[in-house]
């Protein structure tokens, strides 16, 4: 299984992107978000999902891991596709996705494209446990600011306090936009104030 192609983007649209790596041209699917990502860089690092039917093989393009793990728990859910997926990844980032399911915002998630009213109320009941747990997100990525084990050790202590991993995430994200260089004993208690 591919992970991610690295090489020279060659071409770029808001909907696919071809990479050269040894003399072979990669044609990738991507979302707008991905597209936003990698315009205008010359070398990147795409992380793939591997799409094979009988019919069709396909490679899906994420900028980052956090992106293609989104992706991966929305095609989980039955009735959302690879493409119907992908065009919920151009229409909203990551991040809204996300709040949008954990706050169980219908009319949000039904305003993209090709998602009904039976479609969001299906993504909502299947995957708002799994977000709430951390589900669909690269912990690595959550943390791009300062990733160090104080980090990982805040989040580990204050998931065994009882919060959820996505309030606790939220919560160290915005510590460390305000005090990069925080200490573990600091992390933890302005996250507390947050959580």
């Amino acid at each position: 299984m591919i992970d991610y192609i690295k090489g020279q983007l060659t071409e770029i649209n808001p909907t696919e992107a071809i990479v050269e790596t040894s003399g072979i041209g990669y044609r990738i699917l991507i979302s707008l978000q991905t597209y936003e990502g990698l315009n205008g860089r010359n070398d990147v690092k795409i992380y793939i999902h591997h799409y094979i039917r009988e019919d069709e093989e396909l490679y899906y393009g994420f900028a980052s891991k956090d992106e293609r793990e989104l992706f991966r728990l929305l095609i989980s859910v039955s009735g959302i596709g690879a493409s119907t997926a992908r065009m919920m990844l151009s229409s909203l980032t990551s991040d809204e996705i996300r709040n949008a399911i954990i706050a169980e915002d219908i009319n949000k998630i039904k305003s993209i494209k090709g998602i009904g009213l039976k479609s969001a109320q299906r993504l909502i009941l299947e995957l708002k446990d799994k977000v709430i747990k951390g589900g669909g997100s690269e912990s690595s990525v959550l943390f791009s600011s300062t990733s160090n084990a104080a980090t990982e050790e805040a989040v580990t202590a204050l998931v065994m306090l009882g919060f959820t991993k996505a309030n606790v995430t939220k919560a160290v994200n915005a510590v460390l936009k305000e005090k990069p260089e925080a200490s573990l004993e600091e992390i933890i208690k302005l996250s507390l104030k947050r959580l």
